[in-house]
Protein backbone atom coordinates (compact mmCIF):
# COMPACT_ATOMS: atom_id res chain seq x y z
CA UNK A 1 0.00 0.00 0.00
CA UNK A 2 1.56 3.39 -0.72
CA UNK A 3 0.93 6.30 1.33
CA UNK A 4 3.08 8.97 2.99
CA UNK A 5 4.41 9.20 6.19
CA UNK A 6 5.69 12.12 8.56
CA UNK A 7 7.80 10.45 11.76
CA UNK A 8 9.25 13.78 13.68
CA UNK A 9 7.25 16.33 15.25
CA UNK A 10 6.45 18.10 18.13
CA UNK A 11 4.06 18.23 20.65
CA UNK A 12 2.33 21.43 22.70
CA UNK A 13 4.80 20.14 25.83
CA UNK A 14 8.01 21.38 23.44
CA UNK A 15 9.06 24.70 24.18
CA UNK A 16 8.28 27.03 20.92
CA UNK A 17 5.42 25.05 19.79
CA UNK A 18 2.15 25.79 18.22
CA UNK A 19 -0.48 25.17 21.57
CA UNK A 20 -2.74 23.22 18.86
CA UNK A 21 -0.31 20.58 18.45
CA UNK A 22 -2.38 18.09 19.51
CA UNK A 23 -3.55 14.85 18.11
CA UNK A 24 -7.04 16.17 17.45
CA UNK A 25 -5.45 19.00 15.35
CA UNK A 26 -2.70 17.26 13.90
CA UNK A 27 -4.94 15.10 12.24
CA UNK A 28 -7.29 16.87 10.88
CA UNK A 29 -4.05 18.60 8.83
CA UNK A 30 -2.82 15.29 7.54
CA UNK A 31 -5.82 14.78 6.27
CA UNK A 32 -5.19 18.38 4.31
CA UNK A 33 -1.95 17.17 3.71
CA UNK A 34 -2.85 13.71 2.33
CA UNK A 35 -0.70 11.93 4.96
CA UNK A 36 -1.24 8.79 6.33
CA UNK A 37 0.73 8.24 8.85
CA UNK A 38 2.05 10.75 11.24
CA UNK A 39 4.74 10.67 14.32
CA UNK A 40 2.68 11.66 17.62
CA UNK A 41 6.07 13.25 18.49
CA UNK A 42 7.15 13.87 22.45
CA UNK A 43 5.84 10.22 23.84
CA UNK A 44 8.13 10.83 26.40
CA UNK A 45 6.92 13.59 28.04
CA UNK A 46 4.43 11.94 30.72
CA UNK A 47 1.37 14.42 30.57
CA UNK A 48 1.97 14.24 26.33
CA UNK A 49 1.84 10.05 27.03
CA UNK A 50 -1.39 10.26 29.17
CA UNK A 51 -3.18 12.44 26.35
CA UNK A 52 -2.13 10.26 23.80
CA UNK A 53 -3.06 7.26 26.03
CA UNK A 54 -6.47 8.98 26.36
CA UNK A 55 -7.25 9.96 23.22
CA UNK A 56 -5.53 7.06 20.92
CA UNK A 57 -6.54 3.48 19.92
CA UNK A 58 -4.32 1.18 19.51
CA UNK A 59 -4.93 -1.20 15.99
CA UNK A 60 -2.86 -3.75 17.53
CA UNK A 61 0.25 -3.62 14.78
CA UNK A 62 2.06 -0.77 16.42
CA UNK A 63 0.04 1.77 14.80
CA UNK A 64 -2.61 4.27 16.53
CA UNK A 65 -5.95 5.88 15.76
CA UNK A 66 -7.75 8.48 17.18
CA UNK A 67 -10.75 7.21 19.18
CA UNK A 68 -13.31 9.46 17.79
CA UNK A 69 -11.96 9.14 14.44
CA UNK A 70 -11.11 5.27 13.99
CA UNK A 71 -11.26 5.73 9.97
CA UNK A 72 -8.53 8.53 10.19
CA UNK A 73 -5.01 9.32 10.17
CA UNK A 74 -3.28 6.74 11.68
CA UNK A 75 -0.53 7.43 14.49
CA UNK A 76 3.18 6.00 15.59
CA UNK A 77 4.83 6.82 18.91
CA UNK A 78 7.65 8.88 18.33
CA UNK A 79 10.21 10.93 19.93
CA UNK A 80 13.37 12.77 20.12
CA UNK A 81 15.71 12.94 22.85
CA UNK A 82 18.85 16.12 23.12
CA UNK A 83 21.84 14.01 24.55
CA UNK A 84 24.90 16.42 26.03
CA UNK A 85 27.81 15.06 26.64
CA UNK A 86 32.23 14.81 26.40
CA UNK A 87 33.80 12.12 24.21
CA UNK A 88 36.71 12.19 22.67
CA UNK A 89 37.87 15.23 24.40
CA UNK A 90 34.93 17.12 22.95
CA UNK A 91 31.90 18.45 23.55
CA UNK A 92 28.74 16.66 22.08
CA UNK A 93 25.18 17.37 21.48
CA UNK A 94 22.93 14.77 19.54
CA UNK A 95 19.45 14.38 18.60
CA UNK A 96 18.05 10.85 18.25
CA UNK A 97 14.43 10.12 16.94
CA UNK A 98 12.85 6.96 18.81
CA UNK A 99 10.57 5.02 17.63
CA UNK A 100 8.18 2.58 19.65
CA UNK A 101 6.04 0.01 18.82
CA UNK A 102 3.49 -0.11 22.02
CA UNK A 103 2.20 2.21 25.26
CA UNK A 104 4.11 -0.34 27.00
CA UNK A 105 7.49 -0.19 25.05
CA UNK A 106 6.97 3.65 25.80
CA UNK A 107 5.90 3.31 29.73
CA UNK A 108 9.71 0.80 29.95
CA UNK A 109 11.77 3.81 27.76
CA UNK A 110 9.96 6.61 30.27
CA UNK A 111 10.91 4.78 33.10
CA UNK A 112 14.52 4.33 32.25
CA UNK A 113 14.89 7.91 31.35
CA UNK A 114 13.15 9.14 34.08
CA UNK A 115 15.67 8.01 36.66
CA UNK A 116 18.01 9.92 34.56
CA UNK A 117 16.80 13.40 34.05
CA UNK A 118 13.28 15.25 34.22
CA UNK A 119 11.60 14.36 31.38
CA UNK A 120 8.41 16.91 32.25
CA UNK A 121 11.01 19.58 31.49
CA UNK A 122 10.38 19.99 27.77
CA UNK A 123 8.85 17.56 24.94
CA UNK A 124 12.59 17.03 23.91
CA UNK A 125 14.13 16.22 27.09
CA UNK A 126 17.96 16.59 27.52
CA UNK A 127 20.43 14.22 29.23
CA UNK A 128 24.18 14.24 30.64
CA UNK A 129 25.24 10.51 29.05
CA UNK A 130 26.19 9.53 25.54
CA UNK A 131 24.25 8.95 22.39
CA UNK A 132 25.73 5.45 22.80
CA UNK A 133 24.44 4.31 25.84
CA UNK A 134 20.98 6.08 25.23
CA UNK A 135 20.75 3.34 21.87
CA UNK A 136 21.73 0.59 24.39
CA UNK A 137 18.82 1.71 26.57
CA UNK A 138 16.06 1.92 24.05
CA UNK A 139 17.19 -1.19 22.59
CA UNK A 140 17.03 -3.02 25.71
CA UNK A 141 13.29 -1.19 26.82
CA UNK A 142 12.31 -2.83 23.29
CA UNK A 143 14.15 -5.05 20.77
CA UNK A 144 11.50 -3.52 18.04
CA UNK A 145 12.07 0.36 18.64
CA UNK A 146 14.59 2.37 15.62
CA UNK A 147 16.52 4.99 16.89
CA UNK A 148 17.58 7.26 14.32
CA UNK A 149 19.95 10.34 14.90
CA UNK A 150 17.84 13.50 13.93
CA UNK A 151 18.82 16.31 11.32
CA UNK A 152 21.67 15.37 10.82
CA UNK A 153 23.55 17.49 10.08
CA UNK A 154 22.40 20.72 11.78
CA UNK A 155 25.21 22.88 13.26
CA UNK A 156 24.68 23.00 16.79
CA UNK A 157 22.97 19.63 17.67
CA UNK A 158 23.19 16.92 14.99
CA UNK A 159 25.91 13.56 14.92
CA UNK A 160 27.52 15.31 11.81
CA UNK A 161 27.49 19.20 12.92
CA UNK A 162 29.87 20.93 12.44
CA UNK A 163 30.24 22.11 16.11
CA UNK A 164 29.04 19.43 18.42
CA UNK A 165 29.32 16.26 16.24
CA UNK A 166 31.03 13.38 15.07
CA UNK A 167 33.00 12.83 11.38
CA UNK A 168 31.14 9.29 11.46
CA UNK A 169 28.71 6.63 12.50
CA UNK A 170 31.08 4.85 14.33
CA UNK A 171 32.97 7.41 15.81
CA UNK A 172 29.58 8.03 17.64
CA UNK A 173 27.92 4.63 18.26
CA UNK A 174 30.98 2.20 18.40
CA UNK A 175 30.16 -1.38 18.52
CA UNK A 176 26.50 -0.14 18.63
CA UNK A 177 26.84 1.06 15.10
CA UNK A 178 25.14 -2.12 13.81
CA UNK A 179 21.84 -0.91 15.26
CA UNK A 180 22.16 2.47 13.33
CA UNK A 181 19.91 1.72 9.98
CA UNK A 182 18.87 5.19 9.12
CA UNK A 183 19.60 9.22 9.53
CA UNK A 184 17.51 11.98 8.90
CA UNK A 185 18.68 14.32 6.26
CA UNK A 186 16.92 17.33 7.92
CA UNK A 187 15.87 20.61 6.15
CA UNK A 188 19.29 21.78 5.14
CA UNK A 189 20.45 18.75 3.51
CA UNK A 190 19.12 16.62 1.42
CA UNK A 191 19.50 12.87 -0.10
CA UNK A 192 21.57 13.98 -3.04
CA UNK A 193 24.13 15.96 -0.71
CA UNK A 194 24.24 12.79 1.70
CA UNK A 195 25.28 10.74 -1.21
CA UNK A 196 28.86 11.94 -1.70
CA UNK A 197 29.51 9.95 1.34
CA UNK A 198 30.16 6.42 0.68
CA UNK A 199 29.93 5.46 4.38
CA UNK A 200 26.36 6.52 4.29
CA UNK A 201 25.93 3.82 1.15
CA UNK A 202 24.22 1.38 3.85
CA UNK A 203 22.11 3.96 5.84
CA UNK A 204 18.65 4.74 4.78
CA UNK A 205 17.92 8.62 4.67
CA UNK A 206 14.71 9.41 6.04
CA UNK A 207 13.09 13.49 6.03
CA UNK A 208 10.57 14.52 8.28
CA UNK A 209 9.07 17.84 8.60
CA UNK A 210 9.82 18.49 12.71
CA UNK A 211 7.10 20.64 12.55
CA UNK A 212 6.46 23.08 15.53
CA UNK A 213 2.77 23.77 14.08
CA UNK A 214 0.47 22.10 12.34
CA UNK A 215 0.20 23.90 9.19
CA UNK A 216 4.22 22.59 8.72
CA UNK A 217 3.78 19.09 8.98
CA UNK A 218 4.65 17.05 5.71
CA UNK A 219 7.35 19.88 4.55
CA UNK A 220 9.42 17.25 4.25
CA UNK A 221 8.23 13.56 4.20
CA UNK A 222 8.51 9.78 3.07
CA UNK A 223 6.20 7.82 0.84
CA UNK A 224 6.27 4.34 1.64
CA UNK A 225 4.74 1.27 -0.64
CA UNK A 226 4.55 -1.23 2.30
CA UNK A 227 2.23 -3.05 4.86
CA UNK A 228 0.82 0.19 6.43
CA UNK A 229 1.60 -1.03 10.70
CA UNK A 230 4.83 -0.17 12.63
CA UNK A 231 6.87 -3.02 11.50
CA UNK A 232 5.89 -2.75 7.92
CA UNK A 233 7.18 1.18 8.29
CA UNK A 234 10.44 -0.21 10.39
CA UNK A 235 11.15 -2.54 8.39
CA UNK A 236 11.35 -0.75 5.25
CA UNK A 237 13.78 1.90 6.90
CA UNK A 238 15.96 -1.13 8.31
CA UNK A 239 16.39 -2.99 5.10
CA UNK A 240 16.23 0.11 2.60
CA UNK A 241 13.93 -1.69 0.42
CA UNK A 242 13.39 0.39 -2.58
CA UNK A 243 10.68 -1.51 -3.33
CA UNK A 244 8.98 -0.20 0.10
CA UNK A 245 10.30 2.51 0.54
CA UNK A 246 9.72 4.80 -3.09
CA UNK A 247 11.08 8.54 -2.58
CA UNK A 248 11.30 11.28 0.39
CA UNK A 249 9.72 14.18 -0.31
CA UNK A 250 12.17 17.38 0.58
CA UNK A 251 12.22 21.05 0.93
CA UNK A 252 15.08 22.65 -1.80
CA UNK A 253 17.44 22.32 0.71
CA UNK A 254 18.79 25.54 0.61
CA UNK A 255 15.56 27.14 1.91
CA UNK A 256 17.11 25.62 5.40
CA UNK A 257 18.11 27.49 7.80
CA UNK A 258 21.55 25.84 7.81
CA UNK A 259 22.48 25.55 4.60
CA UNK A 260 24.89 28.15 4.11
CA UNK A 261 26.96 29.51 6.59
CA UNK A 262 27.05 32.82 7.76
CA UNK A 263 26.30 35.26 10.99
CA UNK A 264 22.85 36.11 11.04
CA UNK A 265 23.66 39.50 13.76
CA UNK A 266 26.67 40.62 11.31
CA UNK A 267 24.12 40.09 8.12
CA UNK A 268 26.88 37.84 6.28
CA UNK A 269 26.00 35.14 4.19
CA UNK A 270 28.62 33.08 2.83
CA UNK A 271 28.94 30.27 0.60
CA UNK A 272 31.73 27.23 1.59
CA UNK A 273 34.08 28.52 -1.02
CA UNK A 274 33.56 32.21 0.54
CA UNK A 275 34.02 31.30 3.89
CA UNK A 276 37.52 29.58 3.01
CA UNK A 277 38.33 32.82 1.58
CA UNK A 278 38.05 34.41 5.00
CA UNK A 279 39.89 31.43 7.13
CA UNK A 280 35.83 31.09 9.02
CA UNK A 281 35.66 34.03 10.21
CA UNK A 282 32.98 37.01 10.28
CA UNK A 283 34.80 40.10 8.40
CA UNK A 284 32.30 42.40 10.54
CA UNK A 285 32.84 41.14 13.88
CA UNK A 286 36.20 39.11 13.67
CA UNK A 287 34.35 35.85 15.55
CA UNK A 288 33.92 32.39 14.23
CA UNK A 289 31.18 32.04 11.63
CA UNK A 290 28.01 29.16 11.75
CA UNK A 291 29.15 26.84 9.47
CA UNK A 292 26.11 25.38 7.94
CA UNK A 293 25.01 22.27 6.57
CA UNK A 294 27.27 22.14 3.00
CA UNK A 295 30.23 23.24 4.04
CA UNK A 296 30.46 20.04 6.61
CA UNK A 297 28.96 18.18 3.43
CA UNK A 298 31.97 19.17 1.42
CA UNK A 299 34.05 18.55 4.55
CA UNK A 300 33.31 14.79 4.95
CA UNK A 301 32.53 13.99 1.55
CA UNK A 302 34.61 11.81 -0.21
CA UNK A 303 32.61 11.79 -3.75
CA UNK A 304 31.60 14.84 -6.32
CA UNK A 305 28.41 16.45 -6.26
CA UNK A 306 26.04 14.18 -8.91
CA UNK A 307 27.29 11.06 -7.43
CA UNK A 308 25.03 8.73 -7.03
CA UNK A 309 25.18 5.41 -4.88
CA UNK A 310 23.85 2.11 -6.39
CA UNK A 311 20.85 1.81 -3.62
CA UNK A 312 19.74 5.79 -3.75
CA UNK A 313 16.07 5.81 -3.02
CA UNK A 314 14.98 9.04 -4.76
CA UNK A 315 13.34 12.24 -3.58
CA UNK A 316 10.99 14.90 -4.82
CA UNK A 317 11.73 18.30 -3.87
CA UNK A 318 8.78 20.39 -3.52
CA UNK A 319 7.99 24.13 -1.76
CA UNK A 320 4.95 23.93 0.39
CA UNK A 321 1.55 25.27 -1.15
CA UNK A 322 1.06 27.88 1.19
CA UNK A 323 4.03 29.18 0.10
CA UNK A 324 3.37 28.92 -3.12
CA UNK A 325 0.23 30.84 -3.07
CA UNK A 326 1.69 33.28 -0.77
CA UNK A 327 4.36 34.04 -3.61
CA UNK A 328 1.73 34.42 -6.26
CA UNK A 329 -0.70 36.54 -4.83
CA UNK A 330 2.39 38.46 -3.42
CA UNK A 331 1.68 38.79 0.19
CA UNK A 332 2.97 36.93 3.54
CA UNK A 333 2.65 32.91 4.21
CA UNK A 334 0.62 33.70 7.35
CA UNK A 335 -1.76 36.45 5.25
CA UNK A 336 -5.21 35.36 5.60
CA UNK A 337 -5.79 35.21 1.93
CA UNK A 338 -3.28 32.72 1.68
CA UNK A 339 -5.29 30.28 4.14
CA UNK A 340 -8.64 30.77 2.61
CA UNK A 341 -7.36 29.61 -0.90
CA UNK A 342 -5.21 27.21 0.76
CA UNK A 343 -8.47 25.37 2.10
CA UNK A 344 -10.30 25.73 -1.12
CA UNK A 345 -7.48 24.50 -3.30
CA UNK A 346 -7.14 21.42 -1.16
CA UNK A 347 -10.93 21.00 -0.82
CA UNK A 348 -11.06 20.70 -4.52
CA UNK A 349 -7.87 18.81 -5.26
CA UNK A 350 -8.04 15.80 -2.49
CA UNK A 351 -4.97 17.27 -0.81
CA UNK A 352 -2.26 19.24 -0.70
CA UNK A 353 0.38 16.10 -2.20
CA UNK A 354 -2.40 15.39 -4.76
CA UNK A 355 -2.20 18.87 -5.87
CA UNK A 356 1.70 19.66 -5.47
CA UNK A 357 2.63 15.84 -7.25
CA UNK A 358 -0.15 13.96 -8.45
CA UNK A 359 -2.34 16.31 -10.44
CA UNK A 360 -1.67 17.12 -14.07
CA UNK A 361 -1.49 20.18 -15.09
CA UNK A 362 -5.06 19.84 -17.12
CA UNK A 363 -6.53 19.16 -13.78
CA UNK A 364 -5.26 21.55 -11.95
CA UNK A 365 -6.57 24.23 -13.96
CA UNK A 366 -10.05 23.14 -13.40
CA UNK A 367 -9.93 24.52 -9.80
CA UNK A 368 -6.81 26.54 -9.57
CA UNK A 369 -6.28 30.63 -10.35
CA UNK A 370 -3.45 30.67 -13.31
CA UNK A 371 -0.36 32.22 -11.50
CA UNK A 372 -1.33 29.78 -9.02
CA UNK A 373 -0.99 26.72 -11.35
CA UNK A 374 2.23 28.66 -12.72
CA UNK A 375 3.89 28.56 -9.40
CA UNK A 376 2.98 24.95 -8.79
CA UNK A 377 4.57 23.94 -12.08
CA UNK A 378 7.53 25.96 -12.14
CA UNK A 379 8.23 24.12 -8.43
CA UNK A 380 7.40 20.79 -10.53
CA UNK A 381 10.24 21.65 -12.77
CA UNK A 382 13.01 23.27 -10.28
CA UNK A 383 12.39 26.96 -11.88
CA UNK A 384 13.18 28.67 -8.74
CA UNK A 385 15.52 31.68 -7.31
CA UNK A 386 16.14 30.40 -3.69
CA UNK A 387 18.26 32.65 -1.67
CA UNK A 388 19.89 30.09 0.61
CA UNK A 389 19.35 30.13 4.86
CA UNK A 390 21.88 30.41 7.03
CA UNK A 391 22.77 30.71 11.00
CA UNK A 392 19.20 30.23 12.32
CA UNK A 393 17.31 32.42 9.07
CA UNK A 394 15.39 30.14 6.99
CA UNK A 395 16.23 31.18 3.15
CA UNK A 396 13.88 32.74 0.81
CA UNK A 397 12.32 31.34 -2.47
CA UNK A 398 11.38 33.50 -5.33
CA UNK A 399 8.99 31.70 -8.10
CA UNK A 400 7.67 35.26 -9.45
CA UNK A 401 8.95 39.01 -9.82
CA UNK A 402 6.91 41.70 -8.77
CA UNK A 403 7.15 42.14 -12.03
CA UNK A 404 5.61 38.95 -13.29
CA UNK A 405 2.72 38.90 -10.81
CA UNK A 406 1.26 42.49 -12.36
CA UNK A 407 1.73 40.77 -16.09
CA UNK A 408 0.11 37.10 -14.85
CA UNK A 409 1.29 34.11 -16.15
CA UNK A 410 3.12 34.04 -19.92
CA UNK A 411 3.60 30.38 -19.94
CA UNK A 412 2.11 28.74 -22.86
CA UNK A 413 -1.31 26.98 -22.64
CA UNK A 414 -1.13 24.48 -20.00
CA UNK A 415 -2.49 21.70 -22.45
CA UNK A 416 0.47 21.53 -24.29
CA UNK A 417 2.79 20.32 -21.14
CA UNK A 418 3.17 16.60 -20.69
CA UNK A 419 1.35 15.66 -17.61
CA UNK A 420 3.81 16.16 -14.68
CA UNK A 421 2.91 13.04 -12.12
CA UNK A 422 6.17 12.36 -10.07
CA UNK A 423 5.05 9.18 -8.84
Amino acid sequence: MKFIADLHLHSKYSRATSRDMEVETLSAWAKRKGIKVLGTGDFTHPLHLLDLKAKLRPLGNGLFVLKEDPEGTQFMLTGEVSNMFTQGGKGRRIHTLIFAPSFEAADRINSKLGRLGKTSSDGRPIFGFSAKDLLKMILDSSPDCLLIPAHAWTPWFSIFGANSGFDSIPECYEEESKHIHAVETGLSSDPEMNWRLSALDEITLISNSDAHSPNKIGREANIFNCDMSYAGIREAIRNKDPRKFLFTIEFFPEEGKYHFDGHRNCGILFSPEETRKHKSLCPVCGKRLTVGVMNRVEELADRPEGSVPAKAIPSLHMVPLEEIIADALGVGANASSVEKEYLRLVERGGSEFDILLELSPEELSSFTPPMILEGILRVREGRLKITPGYDGVFGKIQIFTPEERKKGPSREEAAELNQMKLF
